[in-house]
């Protein structure tokens, strides 16, 4: 091997930019093949997607001589696995792969069966499963475990639970992969009982088992569950990581123990933006919005700049506590200092806003200004507005009104919010009409309910009246 392909590694790792690399290239093409070792060709694909772009990785790794190495076909693999990418182009680089003659390893069938998760692709991840079978792969446990991954992004908890059960060796990997599966797939009390047999078999759970079963708690509404989980962590102990901290404040929000959820949040040594989020839209959801206004200020202090779902939080807060300037600034600094561009969560805010305050004709040039149509939330929002709008004369626009039905025309809700529209508006001829569909079709508002932990653990529903 001559000097110059003797620094080709070496020089790759020490490439920082888009133009090291592009000068590196040419020594690369230049160089002999058999003197370029396969790694180096593997970190070159990488670097080059991630540092120019993922074309011209591509381009690079086809103008490669034959026989390409299963280690670069990997690496292209997973270029286009990496989140933010087309998912699907790297099920299409294995066909290639598999067409050529070079064989798969045991690395290439995970990267494959990530992709066909993400693009929802699940009978081509069988069609590649099928091939590692053959190859001598299928009962290696990372293959698995990404087998089982992919059957519960797709939705397919039972064929997941299938491909677990009938795993030779099941390690902490496999039993979070069919938790989260179950938690994703909105089956909490299936990754509670999982979670359970787990711990009877004595496998140790790790930070990211615990995260996915603090989602199921907050979905469920069960904090005692919660608390113990939390526990356990404390007692075993398991890293209490960013993710981790981050999980258990949104349960405790969730399960509305503010101020537990607050002494997780302070003790965090280090804080992310989807932490700070949480807490913000926790105290705005359970009327502390002051701390909540308090809190999205030192969060500003951090030098984080807040995402279109903190201001959303924000907003709201704003809107319960009646400060319509200072939810107006908000609004103002959000698309003038953090250019956000506004969602129609952000105008459905807005409109509540002003629609608390009793300033319904400014909500209604709001909706009316909007750069889309707006959604029944808002609709309904508004529509309530104008009814508790103290005695204030105002025609609700007609258009809006059958709007909200047309949008949404099974739900009872809305027939009765557009009823009362109509009769602040002296409508009542509409009023008759909408109360006799009501009654022909059978529907009906339905009362709110609530989750309610019992002593036993087990949940029930309550209506409220």
């Amino acid at each position: 091997m001559n000097s110059p392909s003797r620094r080709i590694p070496s020089l790759i790792r020490r490439s920082r930019t888009g133009c090291d690399l592009l000068g590196l290239q040419s020594l690369i093409t230049k160089t002999p093949s058999e003197d370029l070792d396969c790694r180096s060709l593997a970190e070159f694909v990488s670097l080059s997607a991630r540092l120019v772009s993922v074309d011209h990785a591509r381009s690079f790794f086809d103008r490669l001589p034959s026989p390409v190495p299963t280690r670069v076909w990997n690496s292209m693999i997973r270029v286009y696995a990496d989140p933010g990418r087309d998912a699907s182009e790297s099920v299409r680089v294995f066909a290639e792969l598999v067409r050529t003659g070079a064989g798969p390893d045991k690395f290439t069938y995970p990267l494959v069966l990530k992709a066909c998760a993400r693009s929802a692709m699940v009978g081509e991840g069988e069609t590649a499963f099928g091939s590692a079978v053959k190859l001598g792969f299928g009962s290696d446990s990372y293959v698995v475990n990404t087998l089982v991954s992919m059957y519960a992004a797709g939705g397919e908890t039972g064929c997941a639970r299938r491909a677990f059960d009938e795993m030779g060796v099941r390690n902490v990997v496999s039993w979070t992969a069919m938790i989260a599966g179950y938690v994703s797939g909105e089956q909490s009390p299936e990754a509670l009982t999982l979670f359970r047999q787990m711990i009877h078999e004595k496998v140790k759970p790790n930070s990211v088992t615990l995260v996915s079963l603090l989602s199921a708690c907050a979905h469920l509404g069960i904090p005692q569950t919660g608390k113990s989980i939390h526990s356990y962590a404390i007692k075993n102990p398991i890293n209490l990581d960013v993710a981790l901290c981050t999980a258990l404040v949104t349960m405790y929000a969730k399960c509305s123990h503010i101020d537990k959820a607050f002494h997780v949040f302070t003790s965090m040594e280090s804080k992310n933006l989807q932490a700070w989020t949480i807490m913000i839209t926790a105290f705005a959801d359970h009327g502390r919005g002051m701390d909540a206004i308090d809190l999205f200020t030192k969060m500003e202090a951090s030098s984080l700049r807040p995402d279109s779902q903190a201001f959303s939080s924000i907003l709201s807060a704003c809107s319960r506590l009646g400060l319509v300037e200072q939810g107006q600034r908000y609004f103002d600094r959000m698309v003038g200092i953090y250019g956000i561009h506004p969602t129609v969560e952000h105008y459905g805010c807005i409109v509540d806003l002003f629609g608390r305050a009793g300033m319904v004709e400014v909500a209604y040039r709001v909706i009316k200004n909007m750069p889309f149509e707006p959604n029944p939330v808002i609709l309904r929002s508004f529509l309530g507005a104008c009814r508790k709008s103290h005695g204030k004369q105002f025609m609700i626009d007609e258009d809006l009104r059958r709007l909200l039905l047309e949008l949404e025309p099974e739900l009872g809700a809305n027939y009765v919010a557009v009823a009362n529209a109509s009769a602040i508006s002296d409508c009542w001829d509409d009023v008759v009409r909408i109360r006799r569909f009501m009654l022909q079709k059978g529907l009906k508002k339905v009362p709110g309910c609530s989750w309610v932990e019992g002593n036993d653990g087990r949940e029930n529903v309550g209506c409220l009246h």
